[in-house]
C-alpha cells in the first residue's frame, strides 16, 4: 500500500468498515483495502478471465467459496479439512447451500451492534437533556457566604428557603401582596459526614436577630453592602432593602455559630408543581379543617395532597395549635417528611415519567447558589442525601421565648439556655437520633483516648502551629501555656501546612499521658487526640504536635465537643404525625 492509501486507512471510522453483501443481506467486516473493492470479487489468478454466466453466477452467490474452475499451476487445489466429503468435480452443482452463520453468533452480532447504536443515543440523549435541565436552574453567586463546590466527603449544610413572593398563576391569594420575597420558611439542613443521619433545623420567620452587613453582587458584577440592621425579623434577611439569599446564610451563621455551606430557594409554585410531579403527597389531620384563610378543606385522618391544595396545607395556619407561626412549622415539618418518603419511594424511583416530571419540577422552582449551579452537582447533592436513612432524618425547631419586650406577643427570641446546646451538636456532626452499634463501638474506642494516667504540665513537650484560627493565635496559647499553665517545654512554630477545621494533638504512644494533659489544659475532646507520630522539637526530643484549627475561641477557651444531642421536641421523617 502506498503512502495515500495508508493515509486513507488511517483515517477510516471502524464502523465504515461493516458492509452490506446484497447477495446474503448481512454485514460483513471488510478490512480497509489499499483500493476501493467491486461487490463482485475479481477473478482469482489462474481463473479463465472471461468466465462464463454460470461462473459469475456462482461467484456472486457464494463469493467466499468460489474456486477456479481448472487450477493454474500457480494456485493449489481446493484444500479438505479432515474428515470432511471430498468436493464434487467442477461443472454445475446441485442442492449446494451457503454456509449459514450459528444462531448465537447472529445474535450476538447483532445485539452487539444495536447495544453500541442504543448506548450512544441514550449517552447523547442524557447528555442533552441533562444540558436542558441545567437551564431550568436559576443561580445567585453569593459570593462568600458560602462554599465555591460540593464535597462528597464531608458533612455539609444547606439552608432551604421558601419565600412568601407571588410568582404563578393562581398564586394571588398567599403571601403578602407586592412582597418582594422574604424569608417566608427557613430549614438548614445539616447532613452528618458518615451519611448516617441528618438534622432539619426550623429557623421561624418571626425570630428577633440582628441581620449583620452583607455584601451582594449586582447585575452589572459590581459589589454593593447592604448595612445590617439591628432587632428585625429573620424573615427581612431575604429580599428587604436588595438582600440577596447570602445575606439570610450570613444571618444564619450570627445566630447559630453554624456555617452555611449552600442554599435553595424556593416559592410557592415549587410546593404545587413537585407534589403533583410525585402524583400527591399523604397528609394527617387530627380533625377536619375547613379554613376560610387558605381555602384548605380535609376530613380528619388521613388524606392525599397535591398541587393547589398541597400549598394551602402548608400554608395554613389558622386551624393548627395557636394558630402560629411555630405550629405551622410542625406541619410544615410533617409535609416535608411526608415528601421525602414519597421521593424516595419505589413507586417514584422505578417510574420513568415520575422520575422525569419531578426532575422537571424541582430544576424550574429552584434557586440556588453558583457553587451548586449545575445539574450534576445537585445530583450528587441529592445521592448523598439518599444515603441517610428516613428514620434518621430529625425535623426540630431553634428553641425560642415569645419576645420579653411585647406586650402583645407576635415576635420570638432565642431561648438562650436551650439553643446553644442544640447549635453546638449540629456543628459536632452529633446525631439527634439513636446511633447504629458499631458507631456507638467508634465512639467509645475514641472516647478511651483520654482514659489513663496524666503527666505533669511540667514533662509536657510541645510544639504549635497555626492550622486557621484567627493570627497570632499559636503565639497566644504559647504565652498562655507557659505563663498560666506551667508548661515551659513549649514552642511556637508558625503556620500549618494546611488548614484545619478543628484543633488536633497529633503524639506518640509513649506520649499518651502528655496528651491527655494538654487535652484536659485545651478542652479538648477525645476527638482532638490523633494517636500516630510525633516530631522531634529543636533540641532533638520528641514533641507533640497541637494545631489550632478554625474551631480555636482563644487560649483557656474549652473546646469540648459534645458527644450527645440535647433532649428537643423533634420528629423523623420515617413517620407520620397528625397536625391538630
Amino acid at each position: 500500500m502506498d503512502a495515500q492509501g495508508r493515509g486513507r486507512a488511517d483515517n477510516i471510522d471502524p464502523a465504515d468498515q461493516w458492509v452490506l453483501n446484497p447477495n446474503t443481506g448481512e454485514y460483513e467486516l471488510r478490512l480497509t483495502p489499499s483500493a476501493p473493492q467491486s461487490g463482485v470479487p475479481r477473478p482469482r489468478r489462474g481463473s479463465p478471465a472471461n468466465a462464463g454466466p454460470g461462473a459469475g453466477t456462482r461467484a456472486r452467490r457464494a463469493p467466499e467459496r468460489e474456486s477456479p474452475a481448472t487450477p493454474g499451476p500457480d494456485v493449489p487445489g481446493p484444500r479438505r479439512r479432515r474428515g470432511a466429503p471430498a468436493e464434487p468435480p467442477p461443472g454445475r452443482r446441485k442442492g449446494r447451500t451457503k454456509p449459514k452463520k450459528s444462531k448465537a453468533k447472529k445474535i450476538l452480532l447483532w445485539t452487539g451492534g444495536s447495544m453500541a447504536f442504543v448506548l450512544v443515543a441514550v449517552s447523547a440523549a442524557g447528555y442533552l437533556y441533562l444540558k436542558h435541565l441545567e437551564g431550568n436552574v436559576s443561580t445567585t453567586d453569593v459570593g462568600s457566604a458560602g462554599k465555591k463546590g460540593f464535597s462528597k466527603d464531608e458533612a455539609f449544610n444547606i439552608l432551604i428557603i421558601g419565600t412568601d413572593k407571588r410568582t404563578g398563576k393562581g398564586n394571588e391569594g398567599y403571601g403578602d401582596k407586592g412582597s418582594v420575597g422574604h424569608a417566608d420558611t427557613n430549614i438548614l439542613l445539616h447532613v452528618s459526614k458518615d451519611r448516617t443521619n441528618a438534622t432539619a433545623l426550623s429557623i421561624p420567620r418571626d425570630l428577633i436577630v440582628n441581620v449583620p452587613d452583607c455584601p451582594t453582587k449586582q447585575p452589572d458584577g459590581s459589589e454593593k453592602v447592604v448595612p445590617g440592621t439591628q432587632n428585625v425579623r429573620f424573615n427581612t434577611s431575604l429580599g428587604q432593602d436588595g438582600r440577596d439569599p447570602g445575606c439570610t446564610m450570613r444571618t444564619v451563621k450570627a445566630v447559630t455559630g453554624i456555617s452555611v455551606d449552600h442554599f435553595m430557594m424556593a416559592d410557592f409554585n415549587a410546593v404545587k408543581t413537585l407534589t403533583s410531579a410525585v402524583g400527591g403527597v399523604d397528609v394527617c389531620v387530627a380533625h377536619a379543617v375547613n379554613d376560610k384563610e387558605s381555602h384548605l378543606k380535609l376530613p380528619a385522618g388521613k388524606s392525599k395532597v397535591e398541587g393547589e391544595q398541597a400549598l394551602a396545607f402548608v400554608r395554613t395556619r389558622h386551624s393548627f395549635g395557636n394558630q402560629g407561626d411555630l405550629d405551622r412549622i410542625k406541619v410544615q415539618q410533617q409535609f416535608l417528611g411526608s415528601l421525602m418518603r414519597k421521593m424516595s419511594s419505589s413507586d417514584t424511583l422505578t417510574n420513568p415519567a415520575k422520575l422525569i416530571s419531578l426532575a422537571e419540577a424541582a430544576t424550574k422552582a429552584l434557586t440556588v447558589d453558583t457553587g451548586i449551579g449545575n445539574v450534576s452537582t445537585l445530583k450528587d447533592v441529592a445521592l448523598e442525601l439518599k444515603k441517610v436513612p428516613t428514620k434518621n432524618i430529625t425535623f426540630t425547631t431553634v428553641p425560642v421565648l415569645d419576645n420579653p419586650a411585647e406586650k402583645v406577643k407576635a415576635t420570638v427570641v432565642v431561648n438562650q439556655s436551650q439553643a446553644p446546646a442544640v447549635f453546638d451538636a449540629i456543628k459536632s456532626d452529633v446525631s439527634f437520633t439513636a446511633v447504629k452499634q458499631k458507631e456507638k463501638k467508634e465512639k467509645a474506642e475514641v472516647a478511651a483516648r483520654l482514659k489513663g494516667t496524666r503527666s505533669a504540665a511540667a514533662d509536657i513537650r510541645v510544639d504549635i502551629y497555626n492550622g486557621g484560627a484567627p493570627g497570632g493565635s499559636a503565639q497566644e496559647t504559647l504565652n498562655w501555656l507557659q505563663n498560666t499553665e506551667g508548661v515551659p517545654k513549649s514552642s511556637q512554630l508558625g503556620n500549618a501546612a494546611a488548614p484545619l477545621s478543628k484543633t488536633t494533638v497529633e503524639y506518640s504512644p509513649d506520649q499518651a499521658d502528655q496528651a491527655r494533659k494538654l487535652a484536659d489544659l485545651m478542652g479538648l475532646s477525645a476527638s482532638a487526640l490523633k494517636p500516630g507520630k510525633s516530631e522531634k522539637n529543636s533540641q532533638g526530643l520528641p514533641a507533640i504536635v497541637l494545631t489550632l484549627g478554625k474551631d480555636f475561641k482563644g487560649a483557656g477557651v474549652s473546646l469540648t465537643t459534645p458527644t450527645k444531642a440535647p433532649e428537643v421536641d423533634k420528629s423523623t421523617a420515617d413517620k407520620t404525625v397528625c397536625a391538630s
